[in-house]
């Protein structure tokens, strides 16, 4: 039996999994996941140095195997739609070392999505092959690195 959607958001780790509900938008899921995620990233790097911002990406990657397998277990299904947990971390990946600067705040959501979304080896490969929780994370992450190269290439040939 599926869980409802109030149960989705009652339990805490499902409530993580789904990035507080925006995994449960009806459409593009991990777009709106990924829109959640910009302003808590905006937060971390308000408050943490670079070392606790590592750290926070150590983190919230090894928490995300067990969110994101947990999740997709108790649903009955692999890499559920909704389960954007592995979005969040992605994109925080993709912005390390990024100037808060609104243009590659956007630039990175952008990238991101693109990697995500179209999934270039071994990005594709590693979403078929690799099982459980961490299959579930680390195509995004994988996404994540391509998007934030592509941005520091990026800031060098803009400065």
């Amino acid at each position: 039996m599926q869980p409802s959607p109030t149960s989705l958001l009652t339990n805490p780790v499902h409530l993580l999994a789904f990035g507080f509900g925006s995994g449960l938008s009806p459409r593009a899921p991990g777009t709106m996941g990924t829109l959640v995620a910009v302003p808590l990233y905006l937060l971390m790097v308000e408050y943490l140095a670079m070392e606790g911002y590592l750290v926070m990406l150590l983190m919230t990657f090894l928490v995300g195997i067990y969110l994101c397998g947990k999740t997709a277990r108790d649903l009955g299904v692999h890499d559920h739609g909704g389960i954007v947990w592995d979005e969040f971390v992605s994109y925080w990946i993709t912005m390390l070392m990024v100037p808060v600067i609104w243009y590659w705040v956007l630039a990175g959501f952008v990238l991101f999505r693109i990697f995500d979304i179209l999934k270039p080896f071994p990005i594709g490969l590693l979403d078929k092959k690799v099982g459980g929780g961490l299959g579930i994370m680390i195509d995004d992450v994988v996404a994540g690195v391509y998007a934030a190269i592509v941005l520091q290439v990026a800031m060098v040939l803009i400065a």
